[in-house]
């Protein structure tokens, strides 16, 4: 049986192990012409105290630049390999650790733990890696690991704030991810898209066309009163502007009281017709004491409402006496 060769992308292990020997030394080449153009820039511009005085400043940066410009660099590469290299002394750089790690943690501002820091990969490894370093300075990682260097990636690629709405949106789709933000904070996202009035009102048309959430929402005092002023209000305006823009607005308001009339109407139908669904459904079914109790009840009301009405439209006496008052309010 053949052996299977173990392959890293189009190479084999051991080619690839000879890769990586190569690459080291190159690396380490490098670090060593990163830390000769540093150590050069020191020589020609030693490191001054923080706060020094501006005109130094810029003559540090003429003979930078100066500096860049003769060996083909960009300012930035010889001031940073510069401080770089002031960061670390000879003695204290590391031998098989490249550039890039010393910048990194270069970072650590105490000389001890910076020298020591070097010395000492994350446990259970042998080297450092990028992301190490940056994990040990605080910054973010180039291949998140744990959900908190994920949830920064993600803060730090979503800084544009298009970039940022349009993830949310996305995320926000995904009803695993909804169902684990707490009611607080969903009650909080809802808030803040729906700052612009038009989104609000229509969210909320759309919200309170969901019988449960109307139920409960009409069960706050605040919230029940507010859309009572509102249909009101709306009435109102809507009858404004009736009454200011048409031109039968005259001829109606003779005719107002009918507008009475068909509710009343429309109440007397309303209740048949309710009544010649329900009343079938009692076939062949007989109530306990207490629903016959409560029937005989209503239908006492129903009878006392009816003679209300006969008298209204008899005498134009709209007047309940005392007795038909309780009995209505089921006292």
């Amino acid at each position: 049986m053949s052996e299977v060769i173990e392959k890293v992308g189009s190479v084999s292990q051991s080619r690839y192990e000879q890769i990586v020997a190569e690459l080291r030394e190159v690396v380490e080449q490098q670090s060593r012409g990163s830390f000769t153009i540093g150590d050069r820039a020191l020589e020609i511009e030693p490191m001054r105290p923080r706060g020094g005085i501006p005109d130094a400043e810029w003559t540090i940066r003429q003979s930078l630049v100066r500096l860049a410009e003769d060996i083909g660099l960009t300012f930035n590469a010889v001031k940073n390999a510069r401080w770089v290299a002031s960061r670390w002394p000879k003695e204290h750089r590391q031998a098989g650790v490249s550039f890039t790690i010393h910048r990194i943690l270069a970072r650590i501002e105490d000389d001890a733990e910076r020298w020591a820091a070097i010395k000492t990969p994350p446990e259970g490894k042998s080297r450092w890696t990028t992301d190490d370093a940056k994990r040990r300075v605080g910054w973010t990682v180039d291949s998140p690991e744990t959900p908190q260097e994920k949830i920064t990636a993600i803060h730090h690629l979503a800084q544009d704030e298009e970039v940022a709405a349009t993830v949310t949106t996305d995320f926000l789709k995904r009803p695993q991810v909804a169902a684990k933000v707490s009611t607080e904070n969903k009650v909080r996202v809802v808030e803040e898209l729906t700052r612009d009035e038009s989104v609000a009102a229509t969210a909320a048309t759309s919200l309170l066309r969901r019988p449960d959430v109307a139920f409960k929402a009409m069960s706050d005092d605040t919230a029940r009163f507010q859309v009572n002023h509102a249909q009101t209000e709306r009435h109102r305006q809507a009858r404004e502007h009736f009454e200011d823009t048409s031109p039968v607005a005259p001829a109606v308001r003779h005719i107002d009281r009918s507008v009475e009339f068909l509710d009343l109407v429309t109440a007397c139908h309303s209740f048949v017709a309710a009544a010649g669904r329900t009343v079938p459904g009692l076939r062949d079914r007989t109530l306990n004491d207490d629903e016959r109790t409560i029937v005989a009840q209503n239908v006492a009301k129903v009878r006392a409402t009816l003679d209300w009405i006969e008298q209204a439209v008899e005498t134009g006496k709209v007047d309940m006496d005392d007795e038909l008052a309780r009995l209505l309010k089921g006292e």
